[in-house]
């Protein structure tokens, strides 16, 4: 198989990681739109109310998370993470994209420097390109 373009995410998991084939992923990637939204630790005691710690997310759902999860075997590290290479605006850079159950996809963090650098903010809808 050349690509992947046009076949189902599911029947390329099911040859990855069912009959061990190595199916190259198609084109240069995926493209998600999505708002980026703001995540901060559930406040357990006085302490944990006042902390500054907080982590920006995108969440990457749908067909695109399907894909991502199709292109995994091979590719995913701890906790069911993926390595991903991503592209906003004019940054790029290399991360992991994280699994959810709640959103039913992967999350992708956003560090501070790319936020700042592009203008962003939480509730800001942005687009990303990823590849792995």
């Amino acid at each position: 198989m050349d690509d992947t373009a046009g076949l189902d995410p599911e029947l390329i998991r099911f040859l990855r990681e069912e009959l061990d084939v190595d199916v190259p992923v198609a084109g240069n990637g995926w493209e998600f739109t999505g708002p980026l939204w703001l995540w901060r630790p559930k406040a357990q005691d006085d302490a944990a109310k006042t902390t500054t710690t907080a982590w920006h997310f995108l969440t990457i759902d749908g067909d695109v998370a399907a894909a991502l999860r199709a292109a995994a075997p091979g590719r995913s590290a701890a906790w069911g993470s993926v390595y991903v290479k991503v592209n906003l605006g004019t940054s790029s850079w290399e991360t992991s994209v994280f699994p959810s159950k709640d959103a039913g996809g992967y999350l992708l963090p956003i560090k501070a420097a790319i936020r700042k650098k592009q203008g962003i903010a939480q509730g800001d809808v942005v687009t990303v390109q990823l590849s792995v």
